[in-house]
């Protein structure tokens, strides 16, 4: 059975102001997902299921329909703030949907394979793909998921700093803790984090990043749904709480149900959190594309 890559795109988008997920970023007027889903047919899988907005959903289907058609199988699923949530209500003043955690819940029905988790609006690169697709047909099982990890140094950005998810890697590449790292950045040749206080403190060069490129067996959608139930009894009242992947990974790690292997990839991540960034992105996936890495038009 070949896997399924899962993309999450029914962010909000609030800090960008747009639907960066749609923006066109390619020679021909491809958006990163473009490049994500290219990537994932070369290393082998064969269905990708879009986590999207419900109020969205035609607009989006009539962008990726056409150029997905007969190259990959499509499921689209949608993040509704009433999926999974029991016998709670939603409260009146949550604006913001429950987290990537409830994003992965929602594609429960659609998911019967081992599958990957990525960010709509990140570019991962074709090595961390066949890593990915590698550990979910060779060691993803039950109690074994697996998490992508980039050289931290590659995902810095020269406009400022950055805030990371830093893994702490411990027995046989076993994900031990994401240290979440708000201010990070380079100085005098060195990756250092800031705290609140301003003191800084080194970051060893071969540092591993979680850019949220997630392994996972179908099992996890049903602890996914057990620590739902635990997080809204805990949190329902409070319109900013969001359930979140290295919150349940976390869990999954810490009450004993398996580990998370961290898989090394040498690929260039690069995104887009503000619109500054664009024309980087523009600027990187042109380059990408010179030197052959990809067709000039992904789809022709």
């Amino acid at each position: 059975m070949k896997p399924t890559l899962v993309i999450m795109a029914a962010g909000m988008a609030s800090r960008y102001g747009s639907m960066k997920q749609i923006q066109q970023f390619g020679p021909s007027g491809e958006t990163i997902m473009d490049y994500s889903i290219y990537d994932a047919i070369r290393a082998g899988f064969d269905k990708v299921v879009f986590i999207i907005r419900r109020d969205f959903a035609e607009d989006f289907k009539a962008i990726f329909e056409p150029k997905l058609n007969g190259k990959i199988k499509t499921e689209y699923v949608f993040q509704d703030m009433d999926a999974y949530i029991g016998d709670f209500s939603v409260p009146a003043d949550r604006k913001k949907p429950w987290g990537t955690s409830h994003a992965i819940l929602c594609a429960k029905t659609v998911v019967n394979e081992p599958f990957a988790v990525i960010n709509a609006d990140d570019f991962y690169g074709s090595d961390g793909f066949q890593k990915a697709y590698d550990f979910l047909t060779t060691q993803c099982d039950e109690k074994t998921y697996g998490l992508v990890g980039y050289e931290l140094n590659k995902t810095l950005s020269e406009n400022g700093s950055v805030s990371r998810g830093v893994c702490e890697v411990g027995e046989n590449n076993n994900l031990v803790a994401i240290n979440e790292r708000v201010k990070l950045y380079r100085e005098n040749g060195k990756m250092v984090y800031e705290e609140a206080d301003g003191s800084k403190h080194p970051v060893p060069e071969d540092a591993k990043a979680s850019m949220n490129f997630w392994c996972f067996h179908p099992s996890l959608f049903s602890f996914l749904q057990e620590e739902f139930m635990t997080f809204l009894e805990q949190n329902v009242s409070d319109p900013k709480a969001e359930f979140l992947i290295p919150y349940t990974a976390d869990r999954f790690i810490k009450t004993g149900r398996g580990n998370i292997k961290v898989i090394p990839t040498n690929a260039q991540w690069f995104g887009v959190t503000y619109k500054e960034d664009a024309p980087v992105v523009t600027e990187n996936i042109n380059n990408q594309v010179k030197s052959g890495s990809y067709p000039n038009g992904l789809w022709k």
